[in-house]
């Protein structure tokens, strides 16, 4: 059967722009807790509040560089980058406990006709498959979420990136979630907000895929890091500011079996 992926941020759901920066500075401001929590392994120095948060938004800010290069550093390997930088001995399990409680009370929003596109796709005869660079936040937090959202009957399979070695655009996180649905790249359109959407599947083989631009609103803070300068786009297929055009637009590149 042929098959469509999907990116889930700014695609499928999404934080309005102020809520996405509070979002964001509480991420770091968890990290910075649990770093001045932690004891300080022998010799190391005796940072203020402010060199910590410094150094654990500067391990944030590389492992969204390096998911740009398609490789994987999950959140707790950022905090033990940041404890390893500043000579503490930090709780890692602490660490993730707060950020779930973080995420489950973060406004997280569907997406308008987020899930109508979902179930449209499934009816036409399309697997479904969500692709997701996850460098906030593990895969797991958001899984519930997802769930009340209503995703859960229509999406056969969800890729998160700090479960898997790989970030988009790597293709092989394409690929193993293809390999997940049983269909080959050449039978497979893929959407998505950014470059790395669009690059990923270009790498991976895939038939086409399709611009998704109606929620670039995006926070300053998360367009500084997550949509960096990178080559144009213009000619990388469709594209639509309304997910109620992305059955239509993948028949037209994928017609359905």
């Amino acid at each position: 059967m042929p098959a469509v992926t999907l990116d889930l941020w700014h695609t499928l759901i999404y934080l309005s722009p102020e809520d996405e920066e509070a979002y964001m500075a509480h991420q770091i401001a968890i990290g910075t807790e649990v770093l001045r929590d932690s004891p300080r392994a022998p010799g190391a120095p005796d940072f203020s509040d402010v060199k910590l948060g410094r150094l654990f938004e500067k391990a944030y800010a590389n492992a969204v560089a390096e998911a740009g290069e398609g490789r994987t550093v999950t959140p707790a390997e950022q905090l033990a980058r940041a404890a390893r930088e500043s000579g503490r001995l930090a709780d890692s399990q602490r660490y993730l406990a707060m950020l779930k409680e973080e995420v489950a009370r973060t406004p997280m929003r569907r997406a308008p006709g987020a899930v109508e596109v979902l179930a449209e796709l499934r009816d036409t005869g399309y697997r479904v498959g969500i692709i997701s660079n996850t460098v906030g936040e593990p895969g797991a937090f958001l899984r519930p979420i997802l769930t009340t959202m209503g995703f859960d009957p229509f999406v056969e399979t969800y890729a998160f990136s700090d479960e898997l070695p790989w970030t988009k655009p790597a293709p092989e996180i394409f690929r193993t979630t293809l390999a997940r649905l049983d269909t080959k790249p050449e039978a497979a359109v893929h959407v998505g907000d950014a470059w790395a959407d669009i690059e990923g599947a270009r790498r991976a083989g895939y038939r086409g895929s399709i611009l998704f631009t109606g929620l670039h609103r995006y926070g300053a803070r998360y367009r500084e890091l997550f949509m960096p300068e990178v080559p144009d786009t213009s000619r990388s297929g469709p594209r639509t500011d309304r997910l109620e055009e992305v059955s239509g637009l993948v028949r037209q590149l994928l017609p359905p079996s």
